[in-house]
């Protein structure tokens, strides 16, 4: 689709627009020709007495709608970007819904965080007020609105309980048994890159003494720690035992409101590393199948079967952890809405308090894009959500964080389900952006929050250029000490 854009260039917008209204188009930027492009958008933006007004023209094959939208700028100028962003968002779709006659399920939003208009909304007059507005104004189904106000909510409260010096702290694990055939993450299969494991740890351990003192010297308090990947219990009892001990040696735990591990894959977890697991005080494990069913197992690269999945809860039930997270994803390869149901009524039944729902996202670099492999379509996800959301609250589970991503199926969203008492702060944190996150190891966002900005400093992606890179580790923490030390003039 041609797109021209007058007095702005807010593309992210219009882009993640395009995916969820026009799948398959491309952008192509440029003067429209109303007379030779048969598919084309005018996106003009003005402003005056600190107010934003954006007009879309939209046409396609001979058809044509107008849409403008009026909106107020207030506040810092990372604030104003936001409204503008917003007010090109509006417009677009109100263009496009009025030429195709269709409104997807979260309307007008395309940002992969709903969660963050329904809190402006609610701040501004409420959640009953906040919840009408996302039907009426952003097009929201009232399905969805509910989530984002609950998920809002969730945030209010977790926000309520920081303190100005709270940070979290994450650290990655880049290595799999095997690489999933949706993934685009950067990790590394063990039987590929085994001998890659310890020298990434030695790297690893020099960025944890550093960052320690750092966080010493800054003052700061570890709210919640939260190992990734990757799958971290690829790493063997020993090598995690000596992980979890160089931690508690340079971080004070003592103040962790959670301390949770991605233990993702069944055929990474054995007796003794739950024993290590334990005895370093984790709160929380995640055991992650995505399904149940063999069948959609082995299409999506995985070499363990459901008795796999069944025999490792039975162990980690066994351990007593206070908190158990599993997975799953709505949308992959080989599944149905019948064969999603199952695998959900299964993970209730398990036991865990914590259940996450993922839409697929269809990632560029994913085995699943690469070789077209067959997945459900956007209807068949609808009804796995629409099965998901009433069946978890059934079972005593309410939203409690949400997110989207770009390219997923649908254009739906991640929910995070979890029964009284098993939030997962972490999530929560990152996702509403409470306060900074130091990540630690390769492929590490770190994402530092404070003085009403957002600002983010990257570790080295791959393992051996983390290893290789010693310069980039420091360059991390440097910016991070650098932004506190602003945040302190």
């Amino acid at each position: 689709m041609k797109l021209e854009l007058i007095g702005h260039d807010e593309k992210y917008a219009l882009e993640q627009s395009l995916l969820t209204l026009f799948p398959g188009e491309k952008p192509v930027y440029g003067t429209v020709d109303k007379t030779a492009d048969t598919r084309w958008a005018r996106v003009t933006l003005t402003e005056e007495d600190e107010r934003v007004q954006v007009t879309t023209e939209l046409g396609m094959d001979g058809k044509s709608a107008a849409h403008s939208y009026d909106y107020p700028l207030s506040g810092t100028e990372y604030e104003k970007e936001g409204q503008r962003r917003h007010a090109v968002g509006i417009s677009f779709f109100g263009a496009a819904k009025d030429l195709l006659g269709i409104s997807p399920a979260w309307g007008s939003l395309t940002g992969v965080r709903p969660s963050k208009v329904a809190l402006s909304l609610i701040r501004e007059g409420g959640k009953k007020r906040a919840e009408k507005e996302l039907q009426e104004l952003y097009c929201v189904t009232p399905a969805r609105a509910r989530l984002a106000i609950e998920a809002a909510d969730a945030g209010i409260r977790a926000a309520a309980e920081l303190e100005p010096n709270d940070i979290s702290l994450y650290v990655g694990i880049p290595f799999c048994p095997t690489r999933c055939a949706y993934c685009s993450f950067v990790a590394q299969s063990v039987e590929k890159s085994f001998s890659l494991v310890e020298p990434y740890l030695e790297a690893l351990f020099d960025e944890i003494t550093a960052a320690g003192q750092l966080v010493r010297d800054l003052g700061l308090n570890v709210k919640s720690f939260y190992m990734g990947g990757g799958t971290p219990t690829t790493l063997t009892a020993d090598q995690m035992d000596r992980l979890l001990s160089k931690l508690e040696q340079n971080f004070d735990f003592g103040n962790l409101a959670e301390l949770t591990i991605e233990a993702g894959r069944p055929d990474t977890i054995d007796e003794e590393k739950l024993r290590v697991l334990r005895a370093h005080n984790t709160t929380r494990v995640s055991i992650n199948p995505q399904t149940m069913e063999d069948n959609v197992l082995a299409a999506i690269g995985r070499r363990h079967t459901a008795d796999d999945i069944r025999r490792a809860m039975e162990q980690v039930r066994a351990a007593n952890f206070p908190h158990v997270n599993m997975d799953l994803i709505a949308g992959l390869p080989e599944n149905t809405p019948e064969g999603f149901a199952r695998s959900l009524d299964e993970v209730i039944s398990m036991g865990a308090d914590n259940i996450t729902v993922h839409t697929l996202s269809l990632k560029k670099g994913s085995r699943i894009m690469l070789e077209g492999s067959r997945i459900p379509g956007a209807d068949e996800v609808a009804q796995m959500l629409d099965y998901a959301d009433p069946t978890l609250r059934k079972h005593g589970f309410a939203p409690y964080y949400l997110y989207r991503q770009k390219y997923m199926s649908g254009s739906f969203e991640n929910v995070g389900w979890t029964k009284p008492g098993g939030t997962g702060l972490y999530n929560i944190y990152i996702m509403e952006e409470l306060h900074s996150i130091l990540s630690l190891g390769a492929g590490g966002s770190t994402k530092m929050v404070g003085g009403g900005q957002i600002r983010r400093a990257f570790n080295a992606k791959y393992p051996r250029e983390y290893i290789d890179r010693p310069e980039k580790r420091r360059a991390n923490l440097m910016d991070f000490a650098r932004f506190y030390a602003e945040q302190g003039e």
